[in-house]
Formats: C-alpha cells, structure tokens, sequence
C-alpha cells in the first residue's frame, strides 16, 4: 500500500486536509468576488468592502459579487454532498442527483413554469424545490417491494429522469419561440442572485451538513453490506430513507435556484474520497468544501474567459468535468462506496 493510502488512513493527516481545504475555500471567496468585468486586486477588495463603503464598487461587491460566491459555496457543497450520501447508501459510484431523478423534476417543474407561465418568474424556485422533492418520492415509491434495494433505487431514478426529461425536451419543441427563457436553468447559471437567494438556501445547506455528519457513522456501516449493517443493530430500510431524503433536499435547493448544473454531485465526491479516505466522518465536509471550492472556481473561470461576456457555470463545469471524469475512469479513480 502505498505512503499517501497509509496517511489517509490517520486522523491527523486527515484534520490537516480539512484544514488546508478551509484555507483554500477562503482564498478562493476573496479571489472569485474580485473577477468579473470590472478586475479587483485583495487589496482593492477590502478597501471597497470597508473603506470606500458609499462608492458604486462597494454596491457592486455587496449586492452582486457576494451574493453570488456565497450561492457558488452553497451549491457546490450541497450538489457535492448529495451525491457523497447517494453514492454511500447506494453503494454506486454513479449514484448522483440526476440519477435518482431530482435535477429531471425540478428541471421539468421549472421548465413548465418559464414556458407556460413566465408572468409567475418569482415561483420558480419554490416549484422546482418541490418538483424535486416529489420526484424523489416517486422514485422511492416504484423502488419499494419488501424494501427499495440500492439497484432498483438507481433503476428507477433513470427510468424516471428519462420521462421527466422528455417532458421538458417536448415543451421546448412545441414552444420554440419561448426556448431563451428555460437556457440560463438548462445549463445552470449563478447569474441575477440576489441576497434573497442566500438566505433561501443556506438553512438547507446547513441543516443537511450538520445531520450528515452526525449520521455518518451509520453511513460508514451502511457501506458494509445491507446484511452486516442490519446485524450491527441499523434499520437499514429506515436509514436509507433518511439519507436520501437529505440528499434529496440538498441537491433541490441547489437545483432549484441555480438550475441543471452538472458533474459536481458525481465528480466531487471521487475525488474527495482520494484525498481524504472512505471514512464518512471525513469525506461528509471533505467533499462539501471540495465541492464550493471546485463551483466557485468554475464560476471565476466563466466570468474572466471571455470577458466582458460571461459563460453559465454549468457550461465551465461540463467542459471541465466530462473530461476530468473520463480521466478518472481510465486511472482507476472511480471505485465502488464500499
């Protein structure tokens, strides 16, 4: 075995990732609210934030920027987090949010909104939130005969996604005309988010970090099989429940707000997983700070590659995962939550 899978297995070595992933977290929010069209140095930034407070920077860091690294933080954590709880109880390594259905049902939710209703914008959230939510429990519900076993969860999340997909794909054929109101939720977006946004979603975020980590412990022994688990004293039924309703949750405020952003839910938690171990007492906030740190970096990268103009996140998210994924899957990277 060799000396980096030797020091994962160590607690301290493990606080110290954490602690630089902190670090790096921190860096990143104050580097990613000075791009944009107008470039900042740190020092400008401070200056502005608390100096300069009545000038238009001030206004254009306070209202725009931070608002929108803060939601960048949020959903990176909250997709990534999903996907580390869907893959753990699902003992999949494919298990994500689009698996299971609940980007499909805030997306088709949303996409009937914009479309045939775009006078009620403001109910996009809300619905797409709930659109999710359903969602889950429908796949949940088809899965269940003596128990929703880990396959016919994921089978029926495809099945499902691929209808609700469908929906939506056919409610942009018949309304082509309408098609520029449903692209910035399509590809996923950080664009317009207002301090409404933040403090809509951060409850979720957090009430699903806080009870992910204090079950994680039962997430570890889920991962050893159904049998052992259930010897070990777990309702393993009851658990995994439990853990996709959090998941679910998560991924829908995120979806619900930024809209289809792909690959964080499914790359993230890989590859917090190879730097910080299997054991989910570590890789629950390993994964959720990767995952705001790899969002905040994608959205920094749109903002300055083409700049004045700007590219969706979710666009920087795809080009970059899709291959990184594949990179992964050729090395050996992708294995099994077990």
């Amino acid at each position: 075995m060799g000396l980096s899978v030797d020091l994962r297995t160590h607690a301290g070595f493990r606080i110290a990732v954490l602690g630089v992933m902190i670090l790096a977290l921190v860096l990143c929010f104050f580097a990613a609210i000075a791009v944009g069209s107008t470039q900042l140095t740190i020092g400008e930034v401070l200056h502005y934030l608390f100096v300069e407070t009545d000038s238009t920077k001030h206004r254009i860091l306070v209202k725009i920027r931070i608002p929108r690294v803060i939601i960048a933080g949020l959903v990176g954590m909250s997709l990534s987090l999903s996907g580390c709880l869907l893959q753990g109880v699902m003992r999949n390594p494919l298990a994500s949010p689009n698996i299971i259905g609940v980007s499909s049902g805030a997306g088709l939710t949303a996409v009937i909104v914009l479309i045939l209703f775009p006078g009620y914008y403001y109910l996009v959230t809300p619905l797409a939130f709930l659109g999710a939510c359903l969602t889950t429990l429908v796949v949940y519900t088809l899965a269940w005969t003596d128990g929703a076993n880990p396959l016919r969860l994921v089978l029926s999340g495809i099945a499902v996604a691929s209808f609700l997909g469908a929906g939506s794909n056919a409610l942009m054929v018949f309304y082509p005309d309408r098609v520029q109101n449903v692209i910035g939720f399509m590809v996923g977006s950080l664009s317009a988010i207002t301090w409404q946004d933040v403090s809509g979603m951060w409850p979720y975020t957090l009430v699903g970090l806080v009870l992910s980590f204090i079950l994680s412990p039962q997430l570890n022994i889920l991962l050893l099989g159904d049998e052992t688990a259930t010897s070990l004293g777990i309702k393993v039924e009851r658990v995994r429940f439990l853990f996709i309703v959090i998941a679910s949750l998560l991924a829908a405020s995120a979806v619900s707000i930024v809209g289809l952003l792909g690959f964080v839910g499914l790359i993230v938690p890989h590859l917090a997983r190879l730097i910080i171990g299997n054991n989910a007492k570590f890789l629950i906030p390993g994964s959720a700070l990767l995952g705001a740190i790899v969002v905040m970096l994608c959205d920094m990268i749109g903002r300055v590659v083409i700049r004045p103009l700007e590219l969706p996140v979710g666009i920087i998210m795809s080009l970059l995962g899709g291959p990184f994924f594949l990179y992964m899957l050729r090395k050996g990277g992708i294995r099994k939550s077990r």
